[in-house]
Parts: structure tokens; sequence; C-alpha cells
């Protein structure tokens, strides 16, 4: 199958670009990588009267640091993100996360907005969002506004974005999870969607913020405190996998779903907890 006829909008600027949204509205797709919307309009499961291509808008490629953020553009890839000199320096915890997400040759075409953009609570990139506590910075022609990633992402491959609105770059912090950070995650093969995923990062007086993947309509965070003890964390740990729930699918149940989640939170609270010694 072949996607449903459509315009193709490919902009200079984001200016251009916010313009063409503003024309059509919901009418109108976003395309980066497209390694996610190519899928879906060849499946017809979506079916824009116009696709507006960000990929080759230059204000958009860049990767910088702004005060103690690491803003990353809407048209930044996974790979391009990846190889960034100063990915491990600032941003360790991604740089774990980053090499599952997908396959290389997807990774040198997905972008990181992208991922973010699509929402799948599968997702190695909107996990790392929330875990880090990032922001998404979405341009309309009436102006820019922050969201912070607990406003963003609303459901399973639903967020706040509004039909005027494109993400032109998210930011993570920079810096958190220098005392430690950890990624563990479970898939068919490596690259796959994760049937679950696990990211942790050291936190403030000894603490570990855990984040939780794959089991929810969106990722899960809970911050374990230092003084816990093992009985108070495996309660902790208990009652975040009976309130995520988790779903049946050909991949998995949602009994193994949780099962895992209790398995992989203890192993990467004591790897960030070791790395922070």
């Amino acid at each position: 199958m072949k996607p449903a006829p459509l315009s193709y909008i490919r902009p200079d600027t984001a200016e251009e670009a916010v313009a063409g949204l503003a024309e059509h509205g919901a009418d109108a797709r976003i395309l980066a990588g497209g390694q996610s919307l190519m899928a879906m309009l060849n499946l017809r499961l979506v079916e824009p009267k116009a696709l507006i291509d960000i990929s080759q808008i230059d204000e958009l490629r860049s990767i910088r640091i702004d005060g103690n953020m690491i803003e990353v553009g809407a048209a930044v890839t996974q790979a391009e993100f990846l190889a960034w000199p100063q990915l491990k320096e600032h941003a360790p915890f991604i740089a774990k996360a980053l090499p599952w997400v997908g396959h290389f040759q997807t990774r040198n075409r997905g972008t990181v907005c992208g991922s973010i953009a699509h929402a799948d609570p599968s997702s190695e990139l909107p996990l790392s969002l929330a875990l880090l506590e990032g922001e998404v910075v979405l341009r309309s022609k009436s102006g820019t506004r922050h969201l912070k990633a607990s406003e963003f992402q609303t459901g399973m491959l639903q967020t706040a974005r509004r039909d005027d609105e494109m993400i032109t770059a998210v930011r993570f912090p920079a810096d958190v999870g220098t005392k430690g950070a950890a990624f563990r995650e479970v898939a068919r093969r490596h690259g796959d969607f994760a049937i679950v995923s696990v990211g942790a990062v050291a936190a403030d007086q000894g603490a570990v913020r855990v984040a939780v993947g794959g089991v929810a309509d969106r990722p899960a965070c809970i911050g374990i405190e230092a003084s816990l003890t093992v009985s108070d964390m495996t309660d902790r740990i208990e009652r975040l996998a009976w309130e995520l729930g988790g779903y049946d699918d050909i991949h998995a149940s949602a009994r193994y779903r949780r099962d895992l989640v209790r398995r992989l939170v203890p192993i990467i609270i004591g790897e960030v907890r070791a790395c922070a010694k």
C-alpha cells in the first residue's frame, strides 16, 4: 500500500514550516526522519493532506549547551546525537540509552525529536526525557512555549502538541547522572521495541530516580530514597509494578511485564549506587 495523495512542502526555515502548519492545521504532518511516519502513511493509518519536510532546515540541525541544558534541534538524527563528542560528559544516561534505539540504519535517519513526538511508551528517548525531567520546545505563529516532559506526553502516541505547533527542539538537563546512570532493556532482539525498559540516575542525598517504559501508556518515574531499607524498597517496587498495570500483546503478557519491573529495577538501582560510591 502507498500513501494517499498529499502535498509535499519543503520549507527553508522554521518560520516557513510553522506557516505551513498554520495554513493546514490538523491536515498537515511534520516529516523529519520519517522512521515511524512513513510506515503509518503507507498503511494509511494517517492520511494528511500536506507533508512538511523539515529535515534540511539548518537552524534545526544543531546540538548546543544552553546554560544548564542540552538543546537538540528537531532535525538532529539519533546517530548525530550519539556521535556528539560531549554526550558522555554531559548526558551519560542518554549515552547508555541511545544505542538501544532501533538499529544503526534507523538511527541514521530517525530524529531525536521525532521519537519524542511519536510518544511510543516503549521508546527509549521518551523514557530518557521523562527520567531526566527535560522539556519540549514548541513553536507556532503565535509564539513559543516550553512543556515539561510530564506535561508533553499525555498517553500512548498522544501529546499536548497543538495542531498548529511543531517541535523545534528538546532540552535535556546537562550533567544529570554524572554521579551514576544505568539503563536496562528486555526485547526480542537488540534494537526492537522494548518489552520493558528501565533507566535510573543518581539524585541528591544518595537517592535514585527510576523510570520504567513499555508497561503503561507512558514512561513512569519514581524516587528511591537512600534511607529505604531493602524491605521498604521491595515494597515500593511492588506497588510500582501493580500501579503500572501492563498489557497483553503478542510479545509478552502484563504479568510478565510486571515481573520484569520487579527484577530489573533493583538491578539498576544497585548499578547506579555502585557508580556513585
